[in-house]
């Protein structure tokens, strides 16, 4: 079997980096401390989005008719690897362009395509997502966040979201919201931020500047037209998303480099014994397994297969080797982890705190690969 990238891809990755090398100044470690969830960074993905765009890499996963380039799942894994490694300098319009902009491609109506996905492929517009609760964070059917007919048209919006990442920085809210007493009975909204009634608060988090919020929903007027898709599907439009999008982002990438770095800071000190080796090439091994099997998860998608429970399986191994590599940060590294001092060393520690709860908490994957791999009964 033959695990090298093939020339395409390699030169695709080429392209990448050259960008990146132009436009990230030399600075770039210091000012963004590798967290797209700060306003820096946010900032930032403004102008350099828009770059990307005219480079043809910031939706090259897209097809040609829709603005992109067609090229498969591999070319956009790569470009994920890229971006993820350097601190993630498209800030939260990953979000845009990897599930957002095509749940509007494919249910949207002929306005909202015509006013967002512009926006979305010119490199203008950040969504947040609207999805977990204070009770009803992976089980997104237990949420209470209501939208009810208004007698004027349209819908009233009351309930809250929590954890809703980069929601201060947004232009759009992807919202779900209940519109019936079925459980599954779930609808879709594009609801812009600046709404009145919408109240955005920062959550304080070692994850991040601006990781986490929790943001209120008051009485949020929205018209008929907010909704994507039919009232009463959008349950079905997330999963039909979430399954194109499947294992979420190349988690592992920046984590390397971490790992990398903290040998080099303890070989240069002359303590790089035996147990910090063998802790490092356990956290290593185990990234690379990571990475091995979420590209078997991107050859199923590329070669249109349906969604598995390979998919868990290689989800809850990115967690488990980030679990690994935090670890041996912080035996080994503890000192320089508090002074702060390195920023990818510190932005690869602070990535694992949310590991095993962003994209499905690890409970969650060992209950899917429980059903899906080892087909063991409910009870």
């Amino acid at each position: 079997m033959n695990f090298d990238w093939t020339p395409s891809q390699n030169s695709f990755r080429q392209r990448i980096r050259d960008v990146l090398d132009r436009e990230l100044q030399d600075d770039w470690p210091q000012k963004s401390r590798l967290d797209p969830s700060s306003e820096y960074v946010s900032r930032f993905s403004r102008e350099f989005c828009p770059t990307l765009a005219r480079e043809g890499l910031l939706i090259p996963h897209w097809p040609q008719q829709d603005g992109g380039e067609g090229l498969d799942p591999f070319h956009h894994w790569i470009l994920g690897e890229e971006m993820f490694a350097i601190g993630e300098p498209r800030s939260y319009q990953y979000m845009s362009v990897n599930w957002a902009g095509p749940a509007i491609r494919k249910y949207g109506t002929p306005r909202q395509k015509a006013e967002l996905l512009p926006r979305i492929t010119g490199g203008t517009m950040i969504f947040c997502q609207g999805f977990s609760e204070p009770g009803a964070g992976s089980d997104l059917a237990a949420m209470k966040t209501k939208a009810e007919r208004s007698e004027s048209g349209g819908f009233v919006i009351n309930g809250s979201k929590i954890w809703t990442s980069g929601a201060s920085l947004a232009d759009v809210c992807f919202l779900l919201a209940r519109t019936g007493q079925g459980r599954k009975d779930i609808s879709a909204f594009l609801v812009p931020m600046d709404t009145p009634g919408i109240d955005v608060r920062i959550v304080a988090s070692f994850n991040g500047e601006r990781s986490f919020h929790e943001v209120f929903f008051t009485d949020v007027q929205a018209p008929e037209d907010a909704v994507l898709g039919e009232v009463g599907r959008g349950w079905d439009i997330v999963m039909s998303v979430l399954a194109d999008e499947r294992v979420g982002a190349p988690r592992y990438a920046l984590t390397m480099r971490g790992i990398d770095i903290g040998v080099g800071i303890l070989a240069g000190r002359g303590q790089f014994d035996e147990p910090a080796q063998i802790r490092a090439a356990q956290a290593m091994a185990a990234c690379h397994a990571a990475q091995l099997l979420c590209l078997s998860v991107i050859d199923d998608r590329a070669k249109g297969r349906p969604p598995s429970g390979s998919t868990s399986v290689a989800r809850y191994c990115l967690n488990a080797a980030d679990r690994l590599a935090a670890d041996f940060f912080e035996e080994f590294l503890s000192d320089d982890l508090v002074l702060n001092e390195n920023p990818v060393l510190a932005a690869a520690y602070r990535r694992t705190a949310s590991s095993g709860i962003a994209s499905g908490t690890a409970e969650m994957q060992m209950n899917a690969i429980a059903r899906d791999v080892l087909r063991l009964p409910r009870e």
